[in-house]
């Protein structure tokens, strides 16, 4: 099967007051139609800069990305980016903030009737219809979450890049986005990669892991392929032999064969 996305060869190099410092080098990565990846790694070892380079918000220093057997060389709405900070237009309602990317996708092709269809269908999807007319002072963290998520899906991408999106909530309310993702992925049939420090969090909504060593000049140090059936509960997931193998592999290699080294 063709691979969605490639990364071949790539470097990021950046030029500090330090000298130049190599964040990632002889990153090779292939990402298939419909798969979900997740980035896990140490902080430092870069899982944000090779997503950023996917989104086209960096160029590499060597190597190429392809999207779809093009080279990626800047933003573009086939590759939607939810970031940690869901970053809301505070003077729109919620659904003008997910309107302003559907304009932007479709509003030259489409009626506003259909476009606001587009809208009001996402928001359903994340079950935020309810809160259309609010603000996003009005609503607390992870309903802003769901409108950031329901935005970039509404866009119709070829590829969802997710920045760590539910870091910054508490546990409770990450559960349960961790659950609606995997309901709306299950949908969708969406292409996912995402950086992530939690274990629990890869395992349950990845098909792969890749897992990053310690930086600076960090790399691909290991993938995982999670084999757990779909639609996936969490808990299930908690009395099953293979989810626990699959989280032993991840702390095996972030914790005794990253933090062994770095000793």
């Amino acid at each position: 099967m063709k691979p969605l996305v490639k990364v071949e060869n790539v470097e990021q190099t950046f030029v500090t007051r330090q000298g130049r410092f190599t964040a990632l080098q002889n990153i090779n990565l292939d990402v298939f139609e419909g798969e979900v990846v997740t980035l896990i790694g140490h902080s430092g070892c870069g899982k944000s800069t090779l997503l950023n380079l996917l989104a086209g918000l960096t160029r590499p220093t060597h190597g190429v990305l392809l999207c779809d057997n093009r080279e990626i060389a800047g933003p573009a709405p086939e590759r939607a980016v939810v970031f940690q900070n869901h970053s809301l237009l505070p003077w729109m309602t919620c659904f003008e903030n997910v309107m302003l990317a559907v304009e932007r996708v479709f509003g030259r092709k489409e009626r506003k009737a259909k476009l606001e269809a587009r809208v009001i269908a996402a928001l359903e999807m994340v079950h935020m219809g309810h809160a259309r007319n609010n603000y996003p002072h009005e609503i607390s963290g992870g309903m802003k979450q769901r409108v950031g998520i329901a935005r970039a899906f509404a866009m119709e991408p070829r590829i969802l890049l997710m920045d760590e999106p539910f870091g910054a909530l508490d546990a409770l309310t990450r559960a349960s986005l961790q659950d609606e993702l995997n309901g709306v992925l299950a949908k969708t049939g969406a292409t996912v990669v995402m950086v992530t420090h939690d274990v629990d969090e890869a395992v349950l909504l990845s098909d792969r892991i890749v897992m990053l060593t310690n930086g600076p000049a960090a790399t691909i140090g290991e993938i995982l392929a999670v084999d757990l059936p779909r639609p996936r509960d969490r808990l299930e997931l908690a009395h099953d032999p293979r989810f626990a193998a699959c989280r032993a592999s991840v702390f095996e290699f972030l914790y005794r064969k990253q933090l062994k080294q770095a000793a």
